[in-house]
């Protein structure tokens, strides 16, 4: 009955302490066992023997099919490695002198962002002496975040990075 197995849990042969304590595929404890004997009575009930925690003294050992509790511990990964999302930056650019219809599509575009989880750099971009209007940059990104306060929050004010000017706003926590 030898399987090979990955190096995650100790099970069967490779238990190399003198006494466990043995717990049964039901979960009753049966007691401090030497390790032969709960791996003979493993083996008579044709499952294996599989070290749960080394933490205790004696370690505890549980009479398991260890390809079912392998699957069931994979599966739970699995579930909750879906459930966790992982928030992105996305980035949104302009110029300080963008038209009307422009600023709403760029709007609209961090709108999307913020309503599929992630968070929004909205860069303002100068060129040559257009740097001389901070304060024109800083009132268009003021006013972004006044457009989209309802589903956001700022989580970085305006700020000059480089010939740039950017803010970074953040999807708004759910108050339930």
């Amino acid at each position: 009955m030898k399987k090979k197995y990955n190096e995650k849990h100790i099970i069967n042969e490779r238990i190399k302490y003198p006494k466990v304590r043995l717990i049964d595929v039901l979960g009753t404890q049966l007691g401090i066992y030497s390790a032969n004997e709960a791996l003979q009575m493993a083996i008579d009930k044709g499952l294996d023997l599989v070290m749960i925690s080394d933490k205790s003294e004696p370690p505890v050992c549980r009479i398991i099919d260890y390809g079912k509790y392998k699957f069931a511990q994979e599966k739970k990964a699995k579930e909750a490695k879906k459930k966790q999302h992982s928030a992105s930056i996305k980035e949104v650019k302009m110029r300080y002198k963008i038209e009307e219809h422009d600023y709403k599509v760029r709007v609209n575009q961090a709108l999307r962002f913020l309503q599929s989880g992630d968070k929004v750099k909205v860069t303002v971009i100068f060129r040559g002496r257009e740097i001389q209007h901070l304060n024109l940059a800083i009132e268009l990104l003021n006013k972004m975040a006044k457009d989209l306060c309802l589903i956001s929050e700022i989580q970085q004010s305006p700020s000059k990075d480089g010939k740039n000017m950017t803010m970074i706003l953040s999807p708004q926590k759910n108050k339930n």
